[in-house]
């Protein structure tokens, strides 16, 4: 890896929320409404269900989250080199986690996009009534 594309991040808190999406719909009309102002520190990121937030932070991600960090690889070619995993896999995954703020991929060029890790620590808030 050179330095000169050697991109650091600072490592956050991901604060995730459980909310049914019926009342997560419904909280967002109440946002936007002006009905419900969010707490400072309320998760900005919803699953609707503990299953869809383990399918995410499966052991898989989360492996492949401490091979981002460690490893800073260069590019989705590289990171598929390193872990022995699919191109077409790994874009998947690392376009869901992107779309969660797990991973950045930052723009090296036109063609070759780097993966960034940007949490490693998950506060997650869920409420079952």
């Amino acid at each position: 890896m050179t330095t000169s594309t050697k991109i650091v991040m600072k490592m956050k808190k991901l604060k995730i929320g459980i909310m049914p999406r019926e009342q997560y719909q419904e909280r967002v009309i109440a946002i936007a409404s002006g009905k419900l102002k969010p707490k400072p520190g309320e998760p900005k990121i919803w699953f609707s269900s503990l299953k869809s937030v383990a399918q995410i932070l499966s052991e898989e991600n989360v492996q492949l989250l401490k091979v981002i960090a460690s490893e800073q690889p260069e590019s989705i070619s590289e990171l598929a080199e390193i872990t022995g995993r699919q191109r077409s896999n790994l874009t998947r995954t690392l376009n869901t986690m992107t779309k969660y703020g797990i991973v950045d991929m930052v723009n090296i060029n036109k063609k070759v996009k780097k993966p960034v890790a940007k949490a490693f620590e998950f506060d997650i808030q869920y409420a079952v009534a």
